[in-house]
């Protein structure tokens, strides 16, 4: 049995109160496909600004669009994210990327069910495998950022 097929005694409990798994693999799979949002503050863009060497406003201009009042991570025409190496299906900012980023796949809409869970897995080579995750770590997550 996998653990996102485990039954918790407890009712109240989430499907996943036995923690699943993940392992970044930084194969690109959540950076890239439909487009979408990746929205950021002022504290990530610093962040992604000085990884890159780049001052705030030169990586703004660069990597980031208005959206409404928001500001997101801007996207090439087939949806992949612009700070995804077009070469190496790398992201260029790993070590400083977004909350949003951070948080995959512990996504509140990747943890609905364990059959999302599973398309999560069949998507993602890290998901499903590797460092088990707590139920504590797995809520918190899905709570820094509602995606």
């Amino acid at each position: 049995m996998s653990e996102s097929d485990r039954s918790n005694s407890d009712s109240s409990a989430p499907w996943y109160a036995d923690g699943l798994r993940f392992t970044c693999t930084q194969c690109g799979y959540c950076c890239s496909g439909d487009p979408g949002f990746v929205f950021v503050n002022h504290d990530e863009i610093r962040d992604m600004a000085g990884e890159m060497d780049l001052d705030v406003d030169a990586f703004e201009e660069r990597f980031v669009r208005r959206v409404g009042r928001r500001r997101s991570l801007k996207e090439y025409a087939d949806g992949d994210c612009i700070l995804l190496d077009p070469k190496t299906r790398r992201c260029m900012v790993y070590h400083s990327r977004p909350i949003q980023c951070r948080t995959w796949p512990f996504w509140s809409s990747n943890l609905v069910s364990p059959d999302d869970w599973r398309e999560t897995c069949a998507e993602c080579p890290g998901a499903g495998t590797g460092q088990l995750y707590t139920l504590e770590q797995i809520e918190a997550a899905k709570n820094a950022k509602r995606v």
